[in-house]
This record gives C-alpha cells, sequence and structure tokens, in this order.
C-alpha cells in the first residue's frame, strides 16, 4: 500500500505510494505470492525490508493499520526513513560481530534510539549524514577483515556485468559493483565485500558466501544459486534455487 513500485523493476505494473497493490487481498495476504515470479513480479521476491514494516506499524503507529491512519503520505515517508535505518543497523551489527568497533557501537546505539522516536522526529532525522557516517564506518571494517588479503583488488562500484569472474577473489571489494549477470560460478569469495554490489541474476553456485562481508538477503534473493551456494548465518536459501 505504502511503496511505490515500477514495472521496469519488476513489479508487474507501475504504482504509486498510497495505492493498494492489485493483488492485496481483504486479509492483506497477496493474491499470486507462490507463483510472483511466473507472473512477472521478481520484484517482490527481492524486496527486503529488514523489520522495518513491522516497527512501524506495531511501534511508531502503536499498532494502527495503514487501513485506519488518516495521513498515508506521513506513513510511507516515516516507512522509508525507518527501511533505511533498519538496514544500517543490519550492517553495523554485523561490524560488531566480525570487527568489533567502539565508535561503531555508539552510532549503532543512536540509530537504534532513533528507531523508537515519533513520526515527526524520524522525518526530521538527517538520513543522509547518517548514511555517509555509517558508510565510513563499515569501509574502516571491512579494511580491517580483509587486511590479510593483501593482493585483494578493488572493484568498488565497478561495471561487472555480464563477466565472467571465476578464480581467487577473496578479500576484493565489490562494494557497490554492477554484478548483474555476472558468472560467479565456484569463485573463492572469502570475505570479498559485497556491500550494495547489484547481484539480479548473478550466478554464485558453487560459491561459499559464508564469510562475505554486507550481503543481505534482498541481494541473495536476487542471485542464482543452489544447492552448493554458502550463505553467511542469518540469511535464508531461496526456494528458487536449485537443490
Amino acid at each position: 500500500m505504502l511503496l511505490p513500485f515500477s514495472a521496469s523493476d519488476g513489479f508487474g505494473v507501475d504504482k504509486p505510494s498510497g495505492r493498494p497493490c492489485l493483488n492485496l487481498l481483504d486479509d492483506d495476504g497477496c493474491r499470486i505470492h507462490a507463483t510472483l515470479r511466473e507472473d512477472g513480479w521478481p520484484g517482490c521476491t527481492v524486496f527486503e525490508c529488514f523489520g522495518a514494516g513491522q516497527q512501524v506499524s506495531q511501534v511508531t503507529y502503536a499498532g494502527t493499520s495503514w487501513r485506519e491512519q488518516d495521513n498515508l503520505a506521513e506513513m510511507a515517508a516515516v516507512l522509508s526513513v525507518m527501511r533505511q535505518l533498519h538496514e544500517m543497523l543490519v550492517h553495523l551489527v554485523e561490524v560488531a560481530r566480525r570487527s568489533p568497533d567502539p565508535a561503531a557501537d555508539v552510532v549503532r546505539a543512536e540509530i537504534e534510539a532513533l528507531t523508537t522516536a515519533d513520526p515527526e522526529t524520524l522525518l526530521r532525522a538527517d538520513v543522509d549524514a547518517l548514511h555517509e557516517q555509517v558508510g565510513g564506518l563499515l569501509a574502516e571494517a571491512s579494511a580491517r577483515v580483509r587486511r590479510p588479503w593483501a593482493r585483494a583488488r578493488d572493484r568498488t562500484r565497478a561495471d561487472l556485468a555480464g563477466r565472467r569472474l571465476t578464480g581467487d577473489h577473496a578479500g576484493w571489494s565489490f562494494r557497490g559493483a554492477l554484478l548483474i549477470r555476472a558468472d560467479l560460478r565456484g569463485a573463492d569469495l572469502r570475505e570479498a565485500d559485497l556491500l550494495g554490489a547489484d547481484l539480479r541474476d548473478t550466478d554464485v553456485r558453487g560459491c561459499d558466501l559464508s564469510t562475505t562481508l554486507f550481503l543481505t538477503q534482498p541481494q541473495v534473493n536476487a542471485a542464482i544459486g543452489d544447492a552448493t551456494t554458502t550463505l553467511p548465518d542469518g540469511l535464508s536459501r531461496p526456494a528458487r534455487w536449485e537443490s
């Protein structure tokens, strides 16, 4: 209901914010949930709100449904902010697990506190400044984790779409790289940084991704894997992946 989407991004049709999806049922279920990809809605299988939707509905608006909310434009804007905050928290939690940093812990606590704020406070938050601050902390953590790989290459924001990239990429940085339809089958991606990499239809069959940095569920959902693809703890194997 709240989020806008477009057919070009894999959502079947163009929809503005505030208009119900044509597949939305009265019980808030999805009419085509079991056949989303077959029906031309792959974007739905990739999207992840990182728990922001639940936080907005249950905490920010104290259980008030969008069906009962008078100001849907405000609710949609709050959801957009909350999703960004929650995604930043996901990465900061990984920093705490992989390469603890007191400065990152402080920022994480500040963002966690902000997620419990009222709508007005959330909409006043300088999310761009937070992104910059968190981005710096993630870059520092990445450099610490990848330090043992002295010969690793930096392919940050590189256009690698459709490329065959098998082989040794341990410790490489693919931050923000375009890896659409790239062939990474069997590649060594130990401790490779995948923050923000576009993995739509990226072939990661046979890859051990268990120690990659900043890999998220939406990226996994967008990629092509199989039973031999190993994921980091906390990420789920898409049902469509080959058994």
